[in-house]
């Protein structure tokens, strides 16, 4: 009777431990979705950031430490984008397997074809990227080559469930191009248009979907909008007939409205992140809505 026992117990500890989710903890919440189209549910997934927060600037909490030290799996955009919050709550954590080099480490960057990579660093140009411009996640097409690095990692941390992770990265692939053709079609009509943005975060959607970024309201990148930039911008948009100013829901719109108001244009907010509004549920959801608000303001 007690060998029975003895085995039945043996029995549910190995189905419970073969069904056992991957905790997975993320630094924006586009690698939360992307994550969980890939893993499905063999993943928990928690992203730090929320989709309407600045990801340069997150405020380490006591939770997020809690969160790490329990994750088999961390995924950062890298190029140090979160180079403010992110080692602090890493070293905080002390779990050896997501620390850099760790078998749960992702650094979504892999592999991405990075764009702005500057030549030489000067501090006094702002803050200035040395790795390339950290914003690449907002070209859909570099949401499937992190789709990639993610199915790689989680096929080598459980391989029992490999077939169904690539199956899922199938599925992910499909819709994404699906989508792709979509807005690419939607915007076509619109290629070249000179737009102006408060920061240098969108090179990557801006090559993808052919627009044109001529200046920032900012006059050096971190640096806010003084009135000699603004006073530039509005002589720049009258000049050049531009009607669009791309603001982001972390900055304040206050001098984007200033310059609209003064050189005829209007604000677009586009959405940096997935969650950035309620509607924004999902990693393609994001383009849908930065199309649509594109081409309703171009309209």
């Amino acid at each position: 009777m007690k060998k029975n026992i003895y085995f039945i117990l043996l029995m549910l500890l190995i189905a419970s431990a073969s069904q056992a989710q991957l905790k997975i903890v993320t630094t924006i919440p586009d690698l939360k979705s992307i994550a969980e189209s890939i893993g499905g549910d063999r993943v928990d997934v928690f992203s730090i950031a929320t989709g309407y927060q600045n990801p340069h600037f997150v405020d380490p909490k006591p939770s997020y430490i809690l969160k790490l030290s329990k994750a088999d799996v961390f995924i950062t955009v890298g190029l140090d984008l979160e180079i403010g919050w992110v080692p602090a709550l890493l070293n905080s954590a002390r779990n050896q397997k997501i620390q850099k080099g760790g078998e749960g480490y992702i650094d979504a960057s892999t592999n991405i074809p990075l764009l702005q990579i500057p030549s030489s660093v000067n501090r006094g140009e702002g803050d200035i990227h040395i790795f390339g411009n950290p914003h690449f996640w907002l070209d859909p097409l570099n949401g499937k080559i992190i789709a990639q690095t993610i199915t790689n990692t989680l096929s080598r941390l459980d391989p029992e469930h490999q077939g169904q992770f690539h199956a899922n990265l199938k599925k992910f692939n499909e819709a994404v191009d699906a989508k792709i053709k979509v807005w690419e079609t939607t915007l076509a009509r619109f290629k070249n248009t000179k737009v102006i943005a408060y920061h240098n975060e969108w090179p990557y959607f801006e090559q993808r979907f052919g627009l044109k970024i001529v200046d920032f309201l900012e006059p050096k990148p971190g640096i806010p909008p003084t009135p000699s930039q603004l006073a530039k911008i509005i002589g720049t948009m009258k000049r050049e007939q531009i009607k669009i100013i791309i603001n982001s829901p972390y900055f304040t719109a206050e001098s984007a409205d200033l310059v609209a108001r003064n050189a005829g244009g209007k604000v677009v907010t586009f959405a940096t992140s997935v969650g950035a509004t309620p509607e924004i549920k999902t990693y393609i959801d994001l383009f849908d809505y930065n199309v649509g608000q594109l081409v309703s303001a171009l309209q």
